[in-house]
């Protein structure tokens, strides 16, 4: 791809990309041509390694972007860096997500603060800043839901209740932003294990939460998935690819890339 060719590449900014489900994201997208806007709060060492594996294949189409979620002040800074960037935005990825136990009767004012506004908050204004950029390229926006935003994970009140309403946002956006920009989610289910690495914080008496070494709960959850197995990041990535590039008659949708798990909650 020549250089003039490049500057005409659709730009994704994708939140929470250093690692993961994120990373596979980025190298897909990259892979389909896209320019990548890698963001993270705190494992810079990664998203630039990641955009320097991106630029050695394609020069100047990968950098990274560093802002901690929680802060909406440094969320309305990475909207205007993120279309700064590159001078265009076609599609958002919320994929950054703050996941840890927050039982009734222990949860603090900082949980809450760090759950719905990583989750949530940070989502909204993240939007709002890009709408205008997202609006001049017709782009879209892919939110990472979870299946617990409809059937309740134990213990996990907080982070059921940020990705119920991120799951409202899709729809609210799909509906209120159409035809200018889509909106979609996608919902997996066993994809890669949470760990204390994620900023896991399992409760003390190791009850069984999917972070703990707990392969009886892991099992437990394989058995109640149809297809009897994990899936991949690269099942998730290709099920965002699809939302973004190849259905552009789909809006509102949330996509659940489980293994059918959701049809046993």
């Amino acid at each position: 791809m020549t250089h003039q060719q490049d500057q005409r590449s659709p730009v994704v900014l994708i939140t929470g990309a250093a690692h993961r489900l994120g990373a596979t994201m980025a190298r897909h997208l990259h892979q389909r041509g896209w320019r990548v806007l890698i963001h993270c709060r705190s494992r810079r060492a990664q998203a630039d390694a990641l955009a320097q594996e991106l630029n050695r294949q394609r020069e100047g189409s990968a950098t990274t972007l560093a802002a901690d979620l929680a802060d909406l002040t440094q969320v309305e800074a990475l909207a205007q860096q993120a279309v700064d960037q590159w001078g265009r935005l076609d599609a958002l990825i919320n994929n950054a997500s703050e996941f840890f136990p927050t039982p009734v009767g222990e949860a603090s004012v900082d949980d809450w603060s760090r759950l719905l506004h990583t989750n949530l908050r940070a989502p909204f204004f993240l939007l709002q800043g890009c709408q205008a950029a997202l609006t001049a390229t017709r782009g879209a926006v892919i939110n990472l839901i979870d299946i617990y935003s409809e059937r309740p994970l134990a213990d996990h009140p907080l982070y059921c209740a940020s990705k119920a309403g991120l799951a409202a946002l899709t729809r609210s956006w799909a509906n209120d932003l159409g035809p200018a920009i889509r909106v979609n989610g996608v919902s997996p289910g066993a994809i890669l294990w949470p760990d204390q690495d994620d900023g896991y914080r399992p409760n003390d008496d190791n009850d069984g939460n999917p972070a703990n070494d707990d392969s009886d709960y892991r099992q437990g959850i394989l058995r109640q998935t149809p297809l009897g197995r994990t899936g991949t990041p690269e099942d998730i990535a290709g099920a965002v690819a699809y939302l973004l590039c190849d259905a552009p008659f789909v809006t509102g949708q949330i996509l659940s890339v489980d293994g059918g798990r959701s049809l046993s909650l």
